[in-house]
């Protein structure tokens, strides 16, 4: 696959289209911007009904503030994270976008990587074995200082914490301790300095992530990116961009309405489409 043979195409649709068609192996990486085009976003109406008293308690401006908000009361912290995973996990709807995708990925040679830690893909009933959570998920917790190795659900406990949260915090006897050492706990997401808990369940899904990439690297691969932008580029949009440079046959193909600098090395086999991500893959699935 190369852009001289790609370019002159009339529609971003005919152009995803016709790289799916032509690609033995498809990457796709799925960011923020995804959830986003469907209505799960962290700005706005959502947040702002979701977390009143917070934001006039602290002034936050978006979920990623609040989230990122170094709570120093662990039953207030608690308070707004089972908020947070009961409205980004527990029920948040299925999301059409995600159902089109699998449907234009079905019968194809694909696997996923996503930035994103909701419960977007499983409730697209997309096979988990295809899927790698590479930044944690939010049903999931873990100890705080990282004692051992091991990542526990906690989706009825974050009911329980939701519905028994009186002043923004949750009742002392709901706060989870780390069963090992007996510190506190905290969601397995990745943290400011890239750090988590990777358990067993997480290490098999980056294997089974790595062999994809090992045995599809020489083949005619699409690294397809979807709503990936530069709040944590070193995940998915840096990879993209080595993988392309280091195999030939790859093209990466970003879907972004936004436009970011492309390395010059990659630029010949680099397609941006403009286009809203929802528009285009319900387009593309109608095909």
């Amino acid at each position: 696959m190369t852009f001289e043979t790609l370019k002159n195409f009339s529609s971003p649709k005919e152009c995803l289209v016709n790289v799916l068609d032509e690609a033995e192996a498809i990457c796709v990486g799925v960011g923020a911007g995804m959830g986003a085009a469907d209505g799960f976003t962290y700005v706005g109406e959502r947040f702002e009904k979701a977390f009143p008293d917070f934001i006039k308690a602290y002034h936050f401006l978006d979920m990623f503030q609040a989230s990122v908000y170094p709570f120093e009361d662990i039953q207030e912290y608690w308070a707004f994270f089972s908020r947070f995973v009961a409205l980004n996990y527990l029920d948040q709807p299925l999301g059409p976008s995600f159902v089109r995708l699998k449907k234009i990925l079905g019968g194809k040679n694909y696997h996923i990587i996503t930035s994103n830690a909701d419960n977007a893909f499983e409730k697209a009933d997309f096979d988990p074995h295809r899927v790698f959570d590479v930044q944690g998920k939010y049903n999931l917790i873990q100890c705080r200082k990282g004692c051992h190795p091991k990542r526990y659900p906690v989706n009825e406990l974050m009911r329980k914490m939701v519905q028994e949260t009186k002043n923004r915090k949750v009742p002392l006897s709901l706060v989870p301790r780390c069963p090992k050492c007996g510190g506190e706990m905290e969601l397995n997401r990745r943290n400011h300095v890239d750090w988590m808990v990777e358990d067993h369940a997480f290490k098999k899904e980056r294997e089974r992530f790595e062999i994809f990439l090992q045995e599809n690297s020489s083949k005619k691969l699409l690294l397809l990116e979807l709503g990936c932008g530069y709040m944590a580029p070193q995940v998915i949009k840096h990879p993209f961009w080595k993988w392309c440079e280091q195999w030939e046959n790859s093209l990466y193909v970003t879907v972004n309405l936004k436009n970011y600098k492309i390395p010059s090395a990659i630029r010949s086999r680099t397609i941006w489409l403009k286009e809203d991500i929802a528009t285009l893959l319900k387009e593309v699935s109608e095909d």
